[in-house]
């Protein structure tokens, strides 16, 4: 597996035109964000949640149901049992961005964190919640297996978009001669994998698990390759200067994560509250530091695990085998089953 990060020249510009206007907007709501909750009563969700209408500016697939379950868990861990959550969605990250810094919303789940983005709208960005990445889609009786068989083979992409620009490097440090393929329609390159005018797509994998799953009948005819070349996690986001906020939101998503690793799930976790594993007591509030630390009441985190479950539950319901996407957990196992996902430690 190679992974790759990448930074356009156009995002520097912009990252350093925002520092030489001397602004960083969004700033003007700093430290208000749970008040505005906690009087409301209920928490605005922002989730990224594309158009039928194939826009370039769109790397990632379905991710706005678990964006959603993101939401909940933040709201419970406020709001308590029966917390309220209303959601707006947005066509692509930058109306997302913009509309977060305006606070239309106050938590944003969906955007590929970035630090032109950091500058320009200003907001900071939490723990991932999803590796995305960009990868190969592939009908299973082509007999590919691997980057390596697409030696001579139709690879389809999007012209205009990063993908080729990123595949091209790494097929030729691999030696393999394979045959750009561009369209500049979604639906026709669809169309085209079909019928075996491409052998390959190259997006994002979650826009490829998605894709799939508009094959309908003939969804299982196709498979997503081991290969993964770039790495585009997708975070929460929150308005710049909002320090306590920001805990909130981060050790919510931490305390998802060290369930599933603790084994604590949605079903068990009325049962656990009173074990002898440290890390549980920690992460259950068993010692109040961690609720005391970040203002709010004792049972936060067990009350968050029984209302959505573990990080593992929430992924496997939103984007693994129970869902459309029917994504493997890959980057996005625990980081004791090989995966990116590990919490700082609840305590």
């Amino acid at each position: 597996m190679m992974i790759r990060f990448s930074f356009s020249a156009a995002r520097c510009t912009l990252l350093l035109t925002g520092f030489l206007l001397g602004g960083q907007p969004g700033t003007s709501h700093a430290g208000t964000t749970l008040d505005k909750v906690k009087s409301s009563g209920k928490l605005s969700c922002g989730l990224i949640s594309e158009l039928e209408e194939y826009n370039k500016e769109d790397r990632h697939g379905a991710l706005d149901a678990l964006g959603g379950e993101i939401c909940k868990a933040v709201a419970v861990a406020v709001l308590g049992d029966g917390a309220q959550v209303t959601t707006k969605t947005y066509p692509v990250e930058l109306e997302a961005l913009n509309g977060l810094a305006k606070a239309e919303v106050d938590l944003l789940v969906g955007v590929t964190p970035s630090v032109s983005n950091m500058a320009i709208h200003g907001v900071a960005f939490g723990p991932p919640v999803f590796y995305d990445g960009q990868g190969f889609m592939v009908d299973k009786a082509a007999g590919i297996t691997s980057m390596q068989d697409l030696a001579g083979r139709k690879v389809c992409y999007i012209d205009g978009t990063e993908y080729q620009p990123v595949v091209d490097p790494i097929m030729q440090a691999r030696h393999i001669a394979y045959l750009p393929y561009p369209f500049q329609e979604e639906g026709e390159m669809d169309a085209a994998l079909v019928v075996r005018h491409c052998d390959a797509e190259t997006a994002d994998i979650s826009k490829l698990a998605d894709k799939r799953s508009g094959f309908h009948a003939r969804a299982e005819d196709f498979v997503l390759l081991p290969e993964i070349l770039t790495l585009d996690p997708v975070a929460p986001a929150y308005r710049q200067g909002d320090a306590q906020w920001a805990a909130i939101v981060d050790w919510t998503i931490y305390a998802l994560i060290q369930a599933e690793a603790s084994g604590i799930t949605k079903d068990s976790v009325a049962h656990i509250t009173k074990s002898d594993d440290l890390v549980a007591q920690h992460l259950l509030g068993i010692d109040y530091s961690t609720a005391v630390a970040l203002g709010l009441d004792h049972p936060w985190a067990a009350r968050v695990i029984a209302a959505v479950g573990n990080y593992g539950e929430i992924y496997d319901r939103t984007t693994g085998a129970a869902s459309a996407l029917d994504l493997p957990r890959g980057l996005n196992a625990l980081w004791t089953q090989g995966g990116l996902m590990r919490p700082l430690p609840v305590r």
